[in-house]
């Protein structure tokens, strides 16, 4: 039995059609990443995975059940900040054990036994105001893995958090995948969907393409990608690099492009912008990435919005 069962579902606000004909299969214990843009879909369809919206037509099963009938072992951490900063940490796990039903004695075993499991036992008594975002995020993962959850859901968990607590982050994951949980990841972070299991890239309410991270980038046929970066960013220098390849993408580390035999060009693209009187401050080659993926067949970054 898959863990997702979604069936040609829809979504309809005022006349915008938000999810058009999604079909997507996830199996129990997978870690699966829903990658796309902000506005392609992505946080409404786990959403009503997760029964807090419903779809407007289609199929949809959590293990064999309706949204509302699995909401029981769901966990569902939204992009928003949700613990309480006048409180502690147990005190947050605490008040969500209470209002699952569980007794003050069992309310606070769940809550040492989940500070124990995401590193924050030392922290425990500290109110969450004083909590890093790291912290606060491992808090709130943590008020969605009480006991019988089967389901855990994270929309765009690692926004604002620094490398340092990213790689904390994604090592509490790690724990958490090898118990089976099945992970449900929404990001629009190429480096944070390379770590899930299937990758399902949406856009404009469709799943566009699906496989784990390596089949994704060899099915894209892409070559080496080349950064440049320049001290003015300009039409000048997307003009010089279209002579090596196209589209050329503009990000915060600079342009990038992909083309053939890029070690035998590079020499060429640097003369080309030094003659054009563009100063060139570094130059890097790297395979592909799924954001490179995203690009290729969008024609758009991942982190626009739509």
């Amino acid at each position: 039995m898959n863990a997702i069962h979604i069936k040609g579902l829809t979504k309809t606000y005022d006349d915008t059609e938000v999810l058009r004909g999604v079909n997507l299969d996830v199996k129990k214990g997978e870690f699966y990443c829903l990658m796309g843009p902000n506005g392609s879909g992505k946080t409404t369809l786990v959403s009503i995975v997760a029964s807090i919206r419903s779809p407007t037509s289609g199929v949809i099963e959590i293990y064999g059940k309706s949204p509302e009938q699995a909401k029981h072992f769901i966990g569902y951490v939204p992009q928003e900040n949700f613990s309480s900063p006048l409180l502690t940490g147990r005190e947050n796990l605490m008040y969500f054990a209470r209002l699952l039903g569980y007794s003050r004695k069992e309310a606070g075993g769940i809550a040492d036994n989940l500070l124990e499991k995401i590193g924050l036992s030392h922290d425990a008594h500290k109110r969450v105001s004083h909590y890093s975002g790291g912290m606060r995020k491992r808090l709130e993962v943590a008020t969605a893995l009480f006991p019988g959850v089967e389901l855990l859901i994270l929309d765009e968990p690692t926004t604002g958090l620094d490398p340092s607590a990213r790689r904390t982050f994604f090592s509490l994951l790690e724990e958490i995948k090898g118990k089976e949980t099945t992970i449900l990841l929404v990001t629009h972070i190429g480096a944070d969907a390379e770590l899930a299991s299937r990758v399902g890239l949406i856009d404009k309410g469709v799943i566009i393409a699906e496989g784990d991270p390596e089949q994704l980038k060899d099915e894209s046929g892409l070559e080496n990608a080349v950064t440049v970066e320049t001290v003015v960013q300009s039409a000048k220098v997307v003009n010089v690099l279209k002579r090596f390849g196209e589209p050329v993408l503009e990000t915060d580390a600079g342009y990038r492009i992909h083309c053939t035999n890029a070690e035998e060009i590079i020499p060429d693209m640097v003369r080309s912008l030094d003659n054009a009187g563009v100063k060139v401050t570094r130059l890097e080659m790297a395979n592909p990435t799924l954001e490179d993926v995203f690009f290729h067949l969008t024609g758009k970054p991942v982190g626009v919005d739509e």
